[in-house]
């Protein structure tokens, strides 16, 4: 891949193997500067792996990373001073308050970094003083967001960030990192919320098995992989279900007991709603109709539901 001032990072032809496993087979990719690029893949596609990589933890079997145009594999020592990471579920000392625990954190990146400025753009500053322990999920993901920051880095890499946190938590999370690529930060996120990659994203890249199967914006992803809407029926009738099959869909269960069926046009919304009636079955009280997704380019592409949590194995 050619080097170019407008890429963070590329990644180009990485593998990594352990024993008899190709945990990563021959990916390439970059990242621009100044944009949010999401990576997704279900447990054991090598998604973690990868980015463990790139942020120096592990060193690739063959290929290249380059970094803010470094090789990561002989600039380690300035690569690791340039990027800030936040782990899935950060965790800090209980009894020291947040100031504290930036403060700390500067200490050990060696940084004087403005303490109030971090809190301001976290939206921490009101809860300067309080304890670690005391605060809510969503507040405690901002703190690591924060202390991320420390050393001013180009580049952050959020593992899961707002994994847990109710909607309103999550939502407020999003805005801090609105606000760190408006000040130029590039910024990779790994996910497994559809809606986080679809509401921030400027690219998505879907690793499946080891191998980059899929990369793009949102947009272009769903337009490129997918053709069919989707139809919800609420609640899922077993007659129902099996009327909507013998007309040659294939409806599928939701995890509330719906029904879920891709249709190509409107005019399949219409006969299906009306087969219903003229069967004599109970109407749906609840119906949904929506254009195709990320979820469901995903799914198409990986075969698998993305977990929520990425327990064991190579990731």
């Amino acid at each position: 891949m050619t080097r170019s001032t407008e890429h963070a990072i590329i990644v180009d032809h990485l593998s990594k193997r352990y024993g008899d496993l190709l945990a990563v087979d021959d990916v390439s990719f970059a990242v621009n500067t100044g944009e949010v690029f999401a990576f997704l893949g279900p447990n054991g596609a090598g998604k973690s792996t990868t980015v463990e990589i790139i942020e120096t933890i592990r060193r690739p079997t063959s290929g290249t990373v380059t970094l803010l145009g470094m090789n990561i594999a002989t600039n380690k020592a300035e690569v690791v001073r340039r990027i800030g990471v936040l782990p899935q579920g950060f965790s800090s000392f209980d009894r020291i308050t947040v100031r504290e625990t930036l403060s700390f954190y500067a200490s050990v990146f060696r940084s004087l970094p403005d303490i109030n400025a971090l809190m301001d753009l976290t939206d921490l500053r009101a809860k300067a003083n309080a304890q670690f322990k005391t605060l809510s999920g969503g507040l405690k993901q901002r703190v690591g967001i924060a202390a991320a920051l420390v050393n001013d880095p180009d580049i952050v890499f959020l593992d899961e960030p707002t994994t847990g946190l109710d909607p309103h938590a999550r939502r407020q999370v999003w805005q801090v990192l609105k606000g760190l690529k408006a000040r130029g930060k590039t910024i990779f996120l790994t996910t497994h919320s559809m809606e986080e990659a679809e509401a921030l994203a400027d690219t998505v890249a879907i690793i499946s098995k080891g191998r980059i199967v899929a990369i793009g914006s949102p947009a272009r992803l769903t337009e490129k992989h997918t053709e069919q809407m989707r139809l919800t029926l609420k609640p899922g009738d077993a007659a129902v279900l099996d009327l909507v099959r013998r007309m040659g869909f294939s409806p599928t269960r939701t995890i509330d007991d719906g029904i879920a069926v891709s249709v190509p046009a409107a005019d399949d919304v219409r006969a299906i709603l009306a087969a219903i009636r003229e069967a004599g079955l109970p109407p749906p009280l609840g119906l949904d109709v929506r254009k195709p997704n990320l979820e469901e380019v995903y799914l198409k592409l990986t075969g698998e539901q993305l977990a929520q949590t990425g327990q064991g194995g190579v990731q």
